[in-house]
């Protein structure tokens, strides 16, 4: 009968950038040349390992589902944070703050795992060259993607079942521009608020520190076979195999540790949003143009592909 009593909220209306009035103008055509530019980075990515028969290997279709998993990582949240930066009421429905909910976490969860899956490929590739052919063959390679869409989804599922199970009866304002864990939690209202916030917070945390040392492991492993090569040149070429990956793995888990490691203090809503971007907005953004440029045999496809099409008398 208390709960009958009690308001429900069925929307919320998100605050992320209304620390910054002046500056939302600028903000607009900034994130959305950002966004366009991840997309065709990644759309880019994986036409270029679709069309070039030679980057039919495990390593590049580990690749090609990284692109797919951050490209709809972006598309589960920039353009609805886009659409809030043009207009006046930034009101979303509460079955609509699920759904994104659901999907930006599914998405990076796998992106995560499928960094750590790419982290095992290298390892492979470099410490056990002999059983290469044998781990990553069809089928290896199909239950890792595999296991890594399945356990993204998984995550997606457990987090916003967690969450959604709550009862928000109380204020409705959201302060960031998407549907985020920590804000949604100040919000919810019942006995159950506590619990269910260490109970998420382990399981993220426990999620990303197990990806990271499981890639910390592999590149320790790597980078004793590579010290241990005689040739300089096999030196060389073994790590910059394994640069552009790692260089992205450091951005990846560089900005979401601030997220979700940084220490509990009074609410910000201009440093919430800002890590929030830098995340959601910036990360994304990167990557394509890290794989693109450090990884020489990926750059000289896209080459091969694209820009020989444009100008076939420069063949």
């Amino acid at each position: 009968m208390q709960g009958a009593n009690r308001s429900t909220v069925t929307e919320f209306i998100l605050l992320g950038f209304s620390a910054f009035p002046r500056l939302q103008p600028l903000f607009f055509p900034l994130f959305l040349l950002m966004y366009l530019s991840t997309l065709l980075g990644n759309l880019l990515i994986m036409a270029t390992v679709g069309l070039q028969r030679g980057l039919h290997t495990p390593m590049y279709l580990f690749l090609c589902t990284l692109s797919l998993s951050e490209l709809l990582y972006t598309v589960a949240i920039i353009p609805r944070m886009l659409a809030d930066l043009l207009a006046a009421r930034h009101a979303i429905a509460l079955p609509a703050c699920a759904c994104q909910m659901f999907f930006s976490f599914s998405f990076g969860f796998t992106h995560s795992f499928l960094l750590t899956v790419m982290g095992y490929d290298r390892y492979v590739a470099i410490c056990h060259p002999l059983r290469y052919s044998a781990l990553m063959g069809p089928r290896g390679c199909a239950c890792l993607l595999g296991c890594s869409w399945a356990g993204g989804f998984l995550m997606g599922l457990v987090v916003t079942a967690a969450i959604f199970h709550l009862h928000f009866c109380g204020p409705n304002r959201i302060h960031h521009f998407a549907c985020h864990v920590p804000p949604l939690l100040k919000l919810a209202c019942g006995h159950g608020v506590q619990p269910v916030a260490r109970a998420v917070g382990l399981v993220c945390i426990a999620a990303l520190l197990g990806c990271c040392l499981l890639i910390l492991l592999s590149y320790a492993s790597i980078l004793g076979t590579i010290l241990r090569m005689p040739s300089a040149e096999g030196r060389r070429k073994a790590f910059s195999t394994c640069a552009s990956h790692l260089t992205v793995v450091v951005v990846h888990y560089g900005f979401a540790s601030v997220i979700y490691l940084k220490p509990r203090g009074p609410p910000a809503l201009e440093g919430d949003t800002l890590m929030g971007i830098t995340y959601t907005v910036l990360t994304p953004f990167l990557s394509p143009i890290i794989f693109s440029l450090r990884n020489k045999e990926l750059k000289a496809a896209m080459k091969k592909t694209f820009l020989h099409k444009l100008y076939p008398e420069k063949r």
